[in-house]
């Protein structure tokens, strides 16, 4: 079995008729299971794994188009050679458009088929042998860049270079050199850690330059570019990181071209209550409590925490003198909302800027933790990035898109911060007060590991609201999460390897604004 170079099912109505083909494949190395019909290639397909596809056209029952439709639903990344005698141009286009691997007019040579194959299969290595070494030079520039003490611009773009090699790495397939960059990402974080304790207050305080934050995001990446000559759409999606916006970019971009792509850092902590009314405020979660007293809710107060964020951006508007362009809030928390959205996307380019929170991203993650099967679905970061992309190719988020795209409309995509997988444990202390959150904490007279989190005694150095005279926040890094001693192991074992938020981390902190426009 260790020489055979691929595993091939070769569906068609005449099979018996291949037989020498077949025979000839098998001398080469291939081992080829014939079957009659598209109903026998689909099963064959659920029992066995197969490498490479070659599927007749012309069938009767369930044709070869029909069949390519079923296999690319369950196995997209399944190459799939159409051998057919139809040269019309539109079986051409639909077979080329579900994107088979090559396309061969019957009657076909063996040497034909033999030479598909090679191409197929060794493409596969030549571009996993390519990306491997092409990390491999890249390895040590991003070495040093770790240990160069690189400020806020600079690891910015280190992170856009882990986030694109990731990338590169799931394509290629390659597992020993993932394992290499999820060792440097681990590295990364470590060193990220230590640079947002050790800057994170002069930025707020406004001691050191800062990066752009949450609460500036508006006033510099949208305010400037809003109108009345044409409509704009801000789209918060709702714990959206970097490499899931680069899961999702080639889908948006069928339709709208960017025009600039850009990241900035979330506050602290990264949760929704903080982040995104501070990018709706244009303000600190400190000031955003002094300015709106009744609004603001510390997370130990009962009712929702992010129920005013359209209060708080018709003041921000109105700071800005923006206050007389139309403009309209829709949040979406559900799907028959999200129905909703697309059924009267049209109604809304009526507004000079329609903002749109779209909390799919976030209940997903949530629902991660809660739910076995998404755990399973979500199992790592590829997972992560790969449900994230099927979920917004059918969403009604991008039927919505879709349909305005030729408007001339400019499109802004955003978010409030992102997720970590959190692996590591540590234990907190709290008296009943203590919020729940994993990845931060705030209460009076907190015991943790200092080692494990950045602690602000004065929440105020963080830009924060201070709910108690003696509270203190606390930040778990890199991958900790924060468990009471109650039950501990219980809630170690649930919790460990969900993807979380409110910590310090490049995955958290590091997330996308994008403006693009109709092309």
């Amino acid at each position: 079995m260790s020489n055979i170079l691929a595993e091939i099912l070769w569906v068609d109505d005449e099979i018996d008729s291949l037989k020498s083909q077949i025979i000839f494949l098998q001398s080469k190395g291939y081992n080829v299971t014939p079957v009659s019909n598209g109903y026998d290639a689909l099963d064959t397909l659920k029992e066995n794994h197969i490498d490479v596809v070659l599927l007749d056209e012309s069938m009767p029952g369930m044709t070869g188009l029909e069949v390519l439709q079923k296999i690319k639903e369950k196995w997209n990344d399944l190459p799939v050679v159409m051998v057919t005698k139809n040269e019309a141009e539109n079986i051409m286009e639909e077979a080329i458009g579900a994107q088979i691997s090559d396309y061969l007019i019957k009657p076909v040579n063996p040497n034909q088929v033999l030479l598909s194959l090679k191409k197929i299969m060794d493409s596969r290595r030549l571009i996993s042998e390519k990306t491997t070494a092409a990390y491999q030079q890249e390895f040590r520039h991003l070495f040093m860049a770790l240990n160069d003490k690189p400020n806020h611009e600079e690891w910015k773009e280190l992170y856009k270079k882990l986030v694109f090699w990731e990338l590169e790495m799931t394509k290629s397939g390659s597992t020993e050199m993932m394992e290499i960059l999820q060792s440097q990402k681990s590295e990364a974080n470590t060193e990220f850690f230590k640079y947002i304790s050790k800057n994170y207050a002069d930025w707020i305080s406004g001691k050191a330059q800062a990066p752009l934050l949450s609460h500036n995001v508006f006033r510099e990446k949208v305010a400037p570019y809003l109108s009345d000559k044409k409509p704009t759409f801000l789209i918060v999606i709702d714990n959206l990181r970097y490499d899931q916006w680069k899961a999702i970019q080639s889908i948006v971009t069928d339709a709208y071209r960017i025009v600039e792509d850009e990241l900035f850092y979330s506050l602290l902590p990264t949760a929704t209550q903080y982040c995104r009314n501070a990018l709706f405020a244009g303000l600190l979660p400190v000031d955003i409590e002094k300015k709106f007293p009744n609004e603001w809710k510390n997370d130990d107060e009962d009712g929702g925490k992010n129920l005013f964020e359209d209060v708080f951006l018709e003041a921000q508007l109105k700071t800005l003198k923006l206050d007389k362009l139309k403009t309209q809030y829709v949040k979406i928390t559900n799907n028959e909302h999200a129905k909703s959205l697309e059924d009267n996307i049209h109604n809304y380019l009526r507004n000079d800027l329609t903002v749109i929170v779209y909390n799919f991203v976030d209940m997903l993650s949530h629902a991660r933790t809660e739910m076995e099967v998404l755990k399973e679905l979500a199992g790592d970061e590829a997972s992560y990035r790969s449900l994230t992309h099927s979920w917004f190719e059918h969403s009604p988020l991008l039927g919505a898109l879709k349909k305005i795209a030729e408007k001339g409309i400019q499109l802004i995509i955003t978010t409030d911060h992102g997720t970590q997988k959190v692996r590591t444990p540590s234990k907190v202390i709290g008296d009943r007060a203590t919020t729940t959150n994993l990845r931060y904490k705030h209460g009076r007279n907190l015991q943790y590991e200092d080692k494990d989190v950045l602690a602000f005694r004065d929440p105020k150095l963080a830009g924060l609201p201070r709910p108690n005279v003696s509270s203190t926040f606390i930040f778990a890094k890199e991958d900790v999460f924060l468990c009471y001693p109650n039950n501990y192991n219980h809630y170690v074992n649930y919790y460990r390897n969900t993807f979380q938020h409110g910590g310090i981390s490049i995955e958290e902190m590091i997330v996308p604004v994008v403006r693009l426009e109709s092309k």
